[in-house]
């Protein structure tokens, strides 16, 4: 297989947080790009690994047998492409590999030949090859005399190129941007993309699952949440769709996995693909969030909830269909309730407005400095506020275009007519050629979503919700269906279009999204009609969007900028879906007066839980196999690594950089990680390996993938 040629440049300067003089491994805050990993201190952390041995740029390191699973981490645990990641993470494969009469949800699912692994439809693999530094080229792009609009159209143009450019120059790699620090660094990234992934091994969702939505964001955890998937190439050795010829991918390298584990105080790292973090916002920012955003939809997620739970207990066909888009909703309902519990907890809002305050005095102290930084947090504060006024509203239509299947579907398939007519590098990202072919196969795997119950009843609810909204803020033609004024024409308006749209047949969504605008309004499909009617309030609001990036993006950088200059230095960036690094060690906490938390649980606990009936239920194999030899194997770990969400899957490393386990939540104290870290409370949650090859092993006796693993069976330990 081609590989792109590694380039090792020096891209950002980020100074590691400095290790606290309290102890060998103790976690600390930051996710370390792999670009900055010689400015870490390994032994000091406890480490008996190097940089190069992470990431070596011309020579073969963990970093390889690493790769990105859609939002989730995944780990090469063999030389044939077999992948470790979480249950979670390939819930939606084995949910579209189930089928009436055989709920591999429910059962598991074990492939005891290669012939017999499920297509993973709608995955992809995503493999670091290679960095460089491209900020300069980016900034290039503006002048101070653009307008804000402009300015943030600009940078995304010439980030299309520069990917654009470096895919053409070097064929089969896959070339994206990440900025780094907002408005300042962009490092354009090298990928690998595979896209034939198959479902190898899935525990029993009771295993998988262990303790429902009841024990999620929660410690002491007993969740087997662990699976394998295997990426496979073409003949050629080059990535290929799916088919029969294909053949498994060879990674450069695979994780070794440890027999021996970890025990408390034991140090850890991790690698992984965090998603996002804002600890360098302002408290402008971190208010519009407690009061605004998350208020919102912790109400309509808990909405949904209702809805598509009902719906889930009338008809099994029903429950596997919604199974994906409901564990998603109750993982970020449940995430976001704990974040405002978190901001009010700590006191966030007024430690961060303090942490404002000082550095206005730092700035208001020195003339040169007022004029360099006087305008950014009253600026801040300002686009704050206007964000806060208008934000219902956003949130509103961005949830009225994505939340209903049929409304999705609709909308994306109108604006590939749109967006189809224009010159590649001016279409929207999903739109472009090198993306065109992923978003009709996510239209596909969007209509294997589709309940017609559930579709009518979240388009009716929005348009209720619509009337609550100023009459500004509603689109052109949808005044007259929104509110409960509108509620009887809202229902002739859904109960017509659910009766004659086309949407539900994936080919069908594929072949109309090829069209022109034209000839889609031909087709006289009501969602169609709906969605190009609703569509230039949807072009405005993101040019809206772009407006206020194109505003706040200088006034973050120049915010980073004082704070790195008031406190004598850099700070690690935030999360952004990059490759990063963070460490600590196998430890408890105090999450209230009284109680501590040991760092490890077994099946002695699990069984201690299991109730016969969910969320606490367990197959009768795994209790058949938990002998008293077997209690004591260790099921989830707890340790003081930095992690956010997209963290999932991630593998967390002993100290000479063996698996030990994959990391999958945090407790509900740490929920607030995307504002905010410390030691004391921030803490995540891994499945021990032990465990999962015991149930892959010695209750669903599959052998085969513990010897392909290089992984000793139960019964030789």
């Amino acid at each position: 297989m081609h590989r792109t040629r590694r380039i090792a440049i020096p891209v950002i300067l980020i100074l590691v947080v400095l290790l606290r003089p309290d102890g060998p491994a103790r976690g600390v805050e930051g996710m370390h790009p792999v670009n900055d990993l010689d400015r870490i201190d390994f032994a000091a952390a406890g480490l008996g690994i190097t940089a190069e041995d992470v990431f070596a740029p011309r020579s073969v390191s963990l970093v390889d047998g690493i790769c990105k699973v859609n939002g989730c981490t995944g780990s090469f645990v063999s030389d044939e492409g077999l992948i470790l990641t979480n249950h979670h993470c390939a819930f939606r494969a084995v949910q579209e590999a189930s089928e009436p009469g055989r709920d591999h949800l429910m059962d598991g699912f074990v492939a005891r030949a290669r012939g017999d692994e499920a297509p993973a439809q709608g995955y992809t693999v995503r493999i670091t090859e290679g960095y460089r530094d491209v900020s300069a080229d980016v900034l290039a792009a503006v002048d101070e005399d653009l307008d804000p609009l402009a300015r943030a159209r600009a940078i995304e143009q010439r980030i299309k190129e520069i990917e654009v450019a470096t895919e053409r120059a070097v064929p089969g790699v896959r070339a994206e941007v990440a900025e780094m620090f907002r408005g300042r660094t962009y490092v354009l990234f090298s990928y690998t993309y595979l896209k034939d992934v198959r479902l190898v091994y899935a525990p029993p969702r009771d295993v998988g699952n262990f303790g429902g939505e009841r024990d999620n964001w929660a410690w002491p955890r007993h969740t087997g949440d662990f699976a394998l998937l295997r990426a496979y190439v073409g003949p050629d050795g080059e990535p290929a769709d799916h088919h029969a010829d294909n053949v498994p991918y060879r990674p450069r390298t695979h994780l070794r996995i440890s027999d021996a584990g970890v025990e408390a105080g034991d140090p850890v790292f991790l690698l992984g693909y965090p998603g996002t973090t804002v600890r360098h916002r302002s408290a402008a920012f971190l208010r519009h969030e407690a009061t605004v955003r998350l208020p919102w939809i912790v109400d309509w997620y808990g909405w949904q909830i209702e809805l598509l739970e009902t719906a889930s207990s009338r008809r099994p066909r029903d429950r596997m269909r919604l199974a994906s888009r409901l564990k998603s909703l109750h993982n970020t309902h449940k995430n976001h309730r704990g974040k405002l519990q978190g901001i009010a907890r700590l006191d966030l809002l007024a430690r961060r407005e303090a942490a404002d305050r000082r550095l206005a005095a730092w700035i208001a102290d020195d003339p040169s400095r007022e004029r360099r930084f006087g305008r950014v947090l009253p600026g801040l504060t300002a686009l704050h506020r206007t964000l806060s006024a208008v934000r219902p509203a956003e949130l509103w239509l961005h949830h009225l275009r994505h939340d209903p299947a049929y409304l999705d579907l609709a909308f994306t398939v109108h604006e590939a007519a749109v967006q189809r007519q224009k010159p590649d590098l001016q279409r929207e990202r999903d739109y472009m050629d090198r993306n065109f072919d992923q978003t009709l196969e996510q239209l596909a795997v969007r209509t294997r979503t589709v309940v017609d119950e559930v579709e009518r009843a979240l388009l009716l609810e929005l348009l209720r919700r619509g009337g609550d909204l100023p009459a500004a803020r509603v689109p052109d033609g949808l005044h007259r269906f929104v509110g409960e004024a509108g509620r009887a024409g809202a229902e002739r308006l859904v109960d017509d279009a659910l009766v004659r749209t086309g949407l539900a047949d994936a080919d069908w969504c594929r072949r109309v999204a090829r069209m022109s605008p034209e000839e889609q309004a031909a087709l006289d499909d009501p969602l169609l009609a709906l969605a190009a009617r609703l569509y230039p309030a949807w072009e405005r609001q993101r040019d809206d969007v772009r407006r206020r990036r194109g505003e706040l993006d200088p006034l973050l950088a120049a915010l980073v900028e004082a704070r790195q200059q008031a406190l004598g230095r850099d700070f690690v960036p935030d999360a952004n879906g990059t490759l990063r690094l963070s460490w600590g060690r196998l430890e408890g906490y105090d999450p209230r007066d009284a109680v501590h938390y040991r760092p490890l649980t077994t099946v002695r606990g699990l069984i201690e839980k299991d109730e016969g009936r969910l969320p606490y239920r367990l197959p009768a194999r795994l209790r058949e196999r938990a002998i008293p030899d077997a209690l004591d194997v260790p099921v989830c770990l707890l340790y003081s690594t930095d992690t956010v969400g997209g963290s999932s899957g991630s593998p967390v490393f002993d100290r000479s950089g063996r698996l030990v386990a994959l990391n999958f939540d945090r407790p509900w104290e740490a929920t607030i990680n995307d504002y905010a870290w410390d030691h004391a409370w921030s803490r995540s949650i891994g499945v021990d390996l032990r465990f999962a090859a015991w149930v892959i092993g010695e209750v669903d006796g599959a052998m085969h993938l513990l010897a392909e693993m290089g992984v000793a069976s139960p019964e030789g330990r």
